[in-house]
């Protein structure tokens, strides 16, 4: 019996986007496990999550765990947990894990923000980064990464075989689709969203480049047609250490209105995606760039930044700017919000490419890789 155990501890509302990760794929892996196989998933104890993982009803085996990923005490009661469930492979989705487990092991690198902004994090945050991943490199016998821009980060920043190093692409929730005229017209009265809105969701965070979205939306503002009135709707969750973008929306609320949402219910994001006139993705910096998926799945046009994944998941499906130049910005924001034509083009481009991308096929590639290590550990 080949026994993968992928340590779902990360699947918690400290971590939404390995939350995300996690609950999507081991939820599309359990239907692709063979009768000699087994998935076990580490989960925190006496933590409720909003992100549903697969039990025993679907062939899983949930393991509580009391270490946290940021505990020292994981680092040998994690490897004895491993031995004692006889794991064939084991997973981690995070870059803070047990540094010397008896089985092979996998790990997911999502980006190297702290690497390429250290602007962004303090000199400790950046030491510790860097002593951490180079110990989960050390001890990962293979690595996932999301996109090949980050591949291609990581192994220029980090000494590794490139062989050692596989991307493999997430995907939008099979949730996410385009929302009924009901459903829209439902969300847009629950949160007073106007007729017309220009769509972020994301965090506030520097590398997100929001403040160059502000100037580029009051460029824009100033040029809009005033019949056909639009409003910049900022969502996702909000870190309130970055107060500068609210400063900035209240000082050009007169020429080109901004509304703030902060998070939004999962529930709500099909309705919100669809109801957008233009879904717009300014960027310094991506892993993968989730949303930018998840608006062309739910049929939405998409203007994005031409920077690191974005043009590798985007495709021809979206229309690209500089994401340091304020003026291309607002000329293409502008240019998507007047031209019909163009905004249909690019919705039928964003639903094809949306479609391309699916939490199977990211599940099958993660599961020949747990198989191939596991067959290489049987051979010697």
């Amino acid at each position: 019996m080949r026994r993968y155990v992928l340590d779902a501890r990360t699947a918690t509302d400290h971590f939404p986007g390995i939350g995300r990760y996690v609950s999507n794929l081991s939820r599309a892996l359990a239907p692709l496990l063979e009768p000699s196989e087994e998935l076990l998933l580490l989960v925190p104890e006496g933590v409720e999550s909003r992100w549903p993982l697969p039990g025993r009803e679907q062939g899983v085996q949930q393991i509580k765990v009391a270490a946290t990923p940021f505990s020292l005490q994981q680092q040998w009661q994690l490897p004895a947990l491993l031995r004692e469930c006889q794991a064939s492979v084991y997973h981690s989705p995070y870059y803070l894990m047990p540094y010397r487990v008896a089985a092979p092991t996998v790990l997911t690198i999502y980006d190297l923000i702290p690497e390429l902004f250290p602007e962004y994090v303090s000199m400790q945050a950046r030491l510790l980064f860097r002593l951490m991943t180079r110990l989960a490199l050390r001890a990962a016998s293979q690595v996932i990464t999301i996109s090949n821009a980050t591949k291609g980060d990581l192994l220029s920043h980090y000494s590794l075989p490139e062989k050692r190093v596989t991307t493999i692409h997430l995907a939008p929730d099979s949730t996410l689709k385009p929302a009924s005229q009901g459903e829209v017209a439902a969300l847009r009265a629950h949160l007073t969203l106007p007729e017309r809105y220009v769509l972020y969701l994301g965090i506030n965070k520097p590398h997100k480049n929001l403040a160059r979205l502000l100037e580029a939306w009051r460029i824009a503002g100033e040029q809009l047609n005033d019949d056909a009135p639009a409003t910049l709707v900022i969502a996702g969750a909000w870190d309130s250490r970055y107060k500068q973008i609210r400063e900035l929306a209240e000082q050009q609320a007169g020429v080109a209105p901004v509304r703030i949402l902060g998070a939004v219910d999962e529930a709500d994001l099909a309705a919100l995606y669809s109801g957008a006139t233009l879904f717009v993705f300014p960027s310094l910096y991506e892993g993968f760039g989730l949303p930018v998926l998840e608006a062309m799945a739910c049929g939405t046009a998409v203007a994005c930044a031409n920077r690191s994944s974005l043009p590798e998941i985007a495709g021809d499906a979206a229309l690209f700017f500089d994401a340091e130049d304020v003026q291309e910005m607002a000329d293409t924001i502008q240019q998507v919000l007047d031209d019909a034509r163009l905004r249909q083009l690019l919705q039928q481009r964003g639903r094809q490419r949306a479609a391309a991308f699916n939490w199977e096929a990211t599940a099958k590639k993660t599961v020949d890789c747990y198989r191939s290590l596991a067959l290489d550990r049987h051979a010697r």
